[in-house]
């Protein structure tokens, strides 16, 4: 009994351990995304092109088990190069001394994934809202899953203090970054 016991909890371990997958970005079909309020009239929307990230997701149980990224802060694209060169500078990221912008889940509850996000070297926990769009085999029998993430941070927790306070009052740009992260990841 006792060796039949210990036969049914080693096939149930390994019966979830099966369900929990390892996937890897589809760079070409994912989106990390981000914007701003600028002369607080209007929203600056911007992406970082290069990114990575180890994911382990359980789709019977609908939960990530891993999720951790790296972003190359000099990856930045606003879609104006004055302007993104600015954003490398020491005056925002200083990529040349914060080469990454890392993220690591320590937890996942009720869709929020709680993590903590280094960004120009300080590190602040966040959280973020999460929906999982689908899991499905896509024309190569390869498994794919589609999520969303999105977020709020204050980028002066990270030290990204530059602003010029406008003629008329208010601040040139926003303290509040909204995060809108698409990402397609493929099953290693």
């Amino acid at each position: 009994m006792k060796h039949l016991f210990k036969l049914l909890m080693a096939s149930a371990l390994l019966f979830s351990l099966a369900e929990a997958k390892e996937f890897v970005i589809d760079n070409t079909h994912s989106n990390i995304g981000f914007s701003i309020k600028h002369m607080m009239i209007s929203n600056v929307k911007g992406n970082f092109n290069t990114y990575s990230a180890d994911i382990d997701y359980d789709a019977e149980k609908k939960v990530f088990n891993k999720l951790a990224a790296k972003i190359e802060a000099a990856s930045i694209d606003t879609g104006i190069t004055k302007r993104d060169d600015h954003l490398r500078s020491a005056d925002f990221f200083d990529v040349e001394k914060f080469k990454t912008i890392d993220f690591v889940m320590t937890s996942m509850k009720d869709g929020k994934i709680h993590g903590k996000i280094t960004i120009h070297g300080v590190t602040k926990d966040i959280v973020l809202e999460s929906k999982v769009h689908g899991v499905i085999k896509d024309f190569q029998g390869h498994q794919r899953v589609g999520f969303t993430l999105e977020g709020k941070l204050n980028r002066k927790d990270f030290g990204l203090t530059w602003n010029k306070i406008l003629e008329g009052g208010g601040l040139t740009v926003d303290d509040t970054v909204n995060l809108s992260i698409e990402v397609e990841a493929i099953e290693l």
